[in-house]
């Protein structure tokens, strides 16, 4: 199966997304990556949805990759006594670390000593989403007397955001830990890791996960944009979250973030996912806003790896049309002459590598022989990578022997991965790609291809080689 575009689908599961019967269909309709949301659902439920997606896997004879999202930290404040309260402007309002007692009108225990760690006097906290502004007017190491800025209705454990502030927190809890521990012996392709504040928050876990699979960084935290290249460089790949980054940051400022975000990663060669919202509207909705429509084609604009749905297709009333509304506006975006100009436009040149080099080499080859696709022979995926980093105008065939890789590819721009045996040299390589192009109908005999791959085989990250090659 053949997808017609570059840009890939993440579909989230959950309780509307659970058959088998509706997963084979979300495929069909152009997920290429499914997501499962660890903030939601048992073990046994995503057990059985990985077990479905294998299963799909099998029966369609394609590699999906699938993504596991932790959770992360959640603050969130204590109960009040006599249910919700309203709080107005001005009016003082004072948290706590004592939990033995529940909230009134003029405070509320809020159980994260962490906060009150990292808070000074000015500090503004957000409550319910952004819903509810607090400034610090006075703090220690136990509570801070906060001014209400913003009010409004305020309930039992609500969350609470503290911008512009780097939280002494770790990334992971120790639910994340057991969640962790559970995706890694289910064989999941992609952890996502919530909250990223720092490029240490990316070493943590990559050095529990020990490459068994990708690590993407979700950036939603104000802090983690102040190192965002640093975080890029230590992530295997990264996620847009723009619900709590819009929480966190003003709204106005979310798409330059967005588009900044997607620019350092693509100058990285690294995969990105854009996502939250994207098609919110047909959660109870078989269409789309045009709003929605014109958000999804911006990213792809951009030159976005991938856009993720999360409601829309797990809990929704719509799941697969909201997969085929999604495939219809990259397609149709992708089609638009304007497309290669903004994609070409927003190109950064390549590093003083190797693998950079055969990546650039490649696409200003393919362009001049008007080959029908690319070959990229890899064991890890670094090759499959560093050619999509230059966005070609013709199709990538990310040949691997690896099942793990070839699922991992299923995230980035542009490629089709397909499994393969281990070839011994440049002549059998040579011709598995010749068979393959045709094989998967991207070309004919006669036709050129170009191949790249790094010597000696099996080997990561030692793209070196580019041939080309007559199809046979």
């Amino acid at each position: 199966m053949r997808r017609l575009r570059n840009a890939k689908i993440v579909a989230t599961l959950g309780p509307a997304s659970t058959s088998p019967e509706v997963i084979d269909a979300l495929f069909e309709a152009g997920a290429d990556v499914f997501r499962l949301n660890f903030s939601h659902g048992t073990h046994d439920d995503h057990r059985a949805r990985l077990d479905t997606i294998r299963a799909v896997e099998r029966e369609r004879g394609r590699p999906i990759g699938v993504l596991l999202d932790l959770q992360g930290p959640k603050l969130r404040i204590g109960t009040f006594a006599d249910g919700p309260i309203h709080l107005k402007f001005g009016d003082k309002f004072r948290l706590d670390l004592v939990s033995g007692t529940a909230g009134t009108q003029s405070r509320v225990c809020l159980p994260h000593p962490e906060i009150f760690a990292a808070l000074e006097d000015g500090v503004e906290l957000l409550l319910d989403d952004g819903k509810v502004r607090l400034r610090v007017e006075r703090c220690g190491e136990d509570f801070a007397e906060t001014v209400v800025v913003n009010g409004g209705p305020l309930s039992d454990r609500k969350g609470v955001n503290v911008p512009g502030v780097v939280l002494p927190l770790s990334a992971m809890t120790e639910k994340d830990r057991r969640d962790l521990d559970f995706g890694l012996t289910l064989g999941v392709d992609w952890i996502a890791l919530s909250f990223v504040q720092r490029p240490e928050d990316i070493q943590e876990i990559k050095a529990i996960v020990d490459g068994r699979a990708g690590i993407v960084a979700k950036l939603e935290k104000p802090a983690a944009i102040q190192s965002l290249d640093a975080i890029v460089e230590e992530s295997d790949a990264v996620m847009v979250a723009r619900g709590d980054l819009g929480v966190e940051m003003p709204a106005e400022l979310v798409p330059s973030l967005q588009k900044q975000i997607v620019r350092a990663c693509r100058k990285a060669g690294k995969p990105v996912i854009v996502a939250t919202q994207m098609l919110e509207s047909m959660i109870t909705a078989p269409v789309p806003t045009r709003a929605e429509a014109s958000d999804v084609a911006t990213a792809i604009y951009d030159g976005a790896d991938a856009v993720m749905l999360s409601a829309e297709s797990a809990s929704g009333q719509f799941p697969v049309e909201a997969v085929q509304m999604m495939n219809s506006i990259i397609r149709r975006t992708e089609s638009d002459p304007l497309y290669h100009d903004a994609i070409q436009a927003s190109h950064t040149p390549p590093r003083a590598e190797a693998a950079d080099a055969i990546g650039y080499a490649v696409r200003h080859v393919a362009g001049l022989l008007r080959v029908p696709a690319t070959v990229a022979y890899t064991s890890s995926g670094y090759s499959a990578l560093r050619m999509a980093r230059e966005r070609p105008e013709v199709p990538i065939l990310g040949m691997t022997p690896r099942v793990a890789t070839a699922r991992r590819l299923a995230l980035a721009w542009g490629v089709h991965a397909v499994l393969c045996h281990e070839v011994v040299d440049v002549l059998e390589m040579t011709d598995l790609a010749s068979l393959t192009v045709r094989k998967e109908g991207f070309g004919g005999v006669g036709e050129p291809i170009v191949i790249s791959a790094g010597l000696p085989f099996a080997i990561a990250g030692t793209t070196n080689l580019l041939r080309i090659a007559q199809i046979h």
